[in-house]
């Protein structure tokens, strides 16, 4: 026998590799707690700069007055973004699937893209003509401030780059593509997934009132639908920046 022989040393047996595993509930959660701590942890450290850069101080007041200023808002979002992508990167590589798998970051067909933008413009639509039968704002009052203070700053462009580009990337990358993909594959299932992943998202938009908190709730069950019947987040990054970019151009307009 070729065991006993002792020019031929036995064969060792290598166990099979670990096949890849998606994060199921609690890992999608706690993972998911800490991208955003990431998040938050970026922008705060650019708020903390430009008070520092403005010669202010380290206070409640020179918080809410930076805060306030176009060009921080603009930095912040922009930081949020290499934070986020960094937790993610760490996060997925532990499973073993690529990160563009995990994530949904697959190409979609032009048919799907139109179905998405004529959907996403019926429910803005929709929303915008119950905002004004009902007197209220189409949009919220402390953007056209923001924006003002951004072209007083000569950072109107960053601050375009930061809401129709960095933000709908994390934003999307962090509810359609981290929490949708671990969430749907437990027992809440597809639907479950896009309920709680919209409602996450909501929660991170605390900033508006309840109005416009019910219209991003809205938009997050189309994206998470769409996100769902095509596997594609790239369809929802890039129905997000539009509608982000012509929020931003309306708003603009509306502040003269």
């Amino acid at each position: 026998m070729d065991a006993l022989n002792p020019d031929t040393p036995p064969t060792t047996i290598e166990p099979p590799p670990r096949p890849p595993r998606v994060w199921r509930f609690w890992g999608t959660s706690l993972w998911g707690l800490l991208i955003f701590v990431a998040m938050f942890v970026g922008q705060v450290a650019v708020v903390i700069y430009r008070i520092i850069a403005q010669g202010g101080e380290l206070s409640a007041a020179g918080i809410t007055h930076v805060v306030a200023d176009g060009l921080t808002i603009s930095l912040s979002v922009l930081a949020g973004l290499p934070m986020v992508l960094l937790v993610l990167w760490f996060a997925i590589r532990r499973t073993g699937i690529p990160f563009a798998d995990y994530l949904g970051l697959r190409g979609t067909s032009w048919k799907n893209v139109i179905i998405g933008l004529v959907a996403l413009g019926v429910l803005v639509g929709a929303w915008d003509m119950v905002s004004r039968a009902a007197g209220r704002e189409v949009t919220p009052g402390f953007m056209g401030d923001v924006l003002k203070s951004a072209q007083e700053h000569s950072a109107l462009w960053l601050l375009v780059i930061a809401f129709a580009v960095a933000a709908p990337l994390w934003e999307e990358l962090f509810a359609r593509g981290w929490l949708y993909r671990g969430w749907s594959e437990t027992s809440l299932g597809p639907y479950g997934a896009i309920l709680l992943s919209s409602i996450v998202w909501t929660v991170m938009h605390l900033q508006y009132d309840w109005f416009f908190l019910c219209e991003v709730l809205s938009i997050g069950f189309l994206f998470g639908y769409l996100r769902f019947r095509t596997g594609s987040t790239w369809l929802t990054i890039l129905l997000h920046g539009l509608n982000n970019f012509a929020a931003t151009l309306q708003t603009w307009w509306l502040a003269g």
